[in-house]
């Protein structure tokens, strides 16, 4: 039996999404190893922010851990997301459920925030507006700050470039969205008309009084405190990360992390 650690999640919350995760592991052989202490351990060095090799003893040694992390952020044949993503779009559409909500939102909040980079990371670029040399998160979330639209882009990538892209790629997520909410960044004709295109949806943009004084802008604060939801996790504090790849699946994993423990 294996100390607790604060980053675990519990036996219940695990079962939750054990089916899924299942999918995800070559069956050549029987299991050897306990899923829920692979899937704890995984969650330690996300939580913590340690390197594999510092996984405490009392886990499986860390490249079985860390063989089973690559297995469920690998795309599935013939699709573009991984297993994580996919236990990620489940927990997410269970939640709103719950809250009396459609599984599919109507309105997306985007904002994007730029990560500085460590000497472990590969990719990286500059965003002149924060000075920051390293990588950008772009989010998509609903009015309850679930994600439905993640992805990540060297730090160079504009806001509304980087927000295309994404809404791109999670296009099938967003089929009904009818409204895209945003700030002053994401100004302008062509991001409109592209989002338009992409998903039929209208873009609002809602900007900062000029008055120099500190107002909350109605909605827009949701996309803020999701971004504020991840600084639990040290992992994402910077980019180790040698492939953005596995820092979008780090950041898909903190929001399982986070939704399994509302249950």
């Amino acid at each position: 039996m294996r100390e607790t650690y604060p980053s675990d999640i519990t036996l219940e919350q695990f079962e939750r999404v054990k089916y899924l995760l299942n999918e995800g592991i070559k069956k050549t052989r029987p299991l050897t190893l306990d899923l829920y202490d692979i899937f704890c351990a995984i969650l330690y060095v996300l939580k913590e922010g340690c390197t594999w090799r510092g996984l405490p003893h009392d886990f499986p040694k860390w490249r079985s851990v860390y063989y089973h992390f690559c297995m469920w952020k690998k795309k599935i044949r013939g699709t573009n997301y991984s297993i994580l993503d996919k236990v990620l779009d489940e927990l997410v559409e269970s939640e709103r459920i719950i809250k009396g909500r459609d599984p599919d939102t109507t309105m997306i909040i985007v904002d994007s925030k730029s990560i500085k980079n460590t000497d472990t990371a590969n990719e990286k670029g500059y965003d002149g507006g924060k000075k920051i040399s390293g990588i950008k998160l772009h989010l998509g979330v609903d009015t309850n700050g679930l994600p439905h639209a993640i992805h990540i882009t060297t730090a160079n990538v504009t806001d509304r470039d980087g927000a295309i892209e994404m809404i791109s790629i999670n296009a099938p997520n967003l089929s009904n969205v009818a409204k895209v909410l945003c700030d002053g960044g994401y100004t302008g004709e062509n991001f409109a008309a592209a989002v338009k295109v992409l998903i039929n949806a209208e873009v609002e943009v809602v900007k900062r009084p000029e008055l120099h004084k500190f107002e909350v802008m109605p909605k827009r604060w949701v996309v803020e405190r999701t971004n504020a939801w991840l600084e639990k996790y040290r992992r994402l504090w910077k980019n180790c990360e040698a492939l953005i790849y596995t820092s979008l699946q780090m950041t898909v994993l903190a929001f399982i992390s986070l939704l399994l423990r509302r249950y």
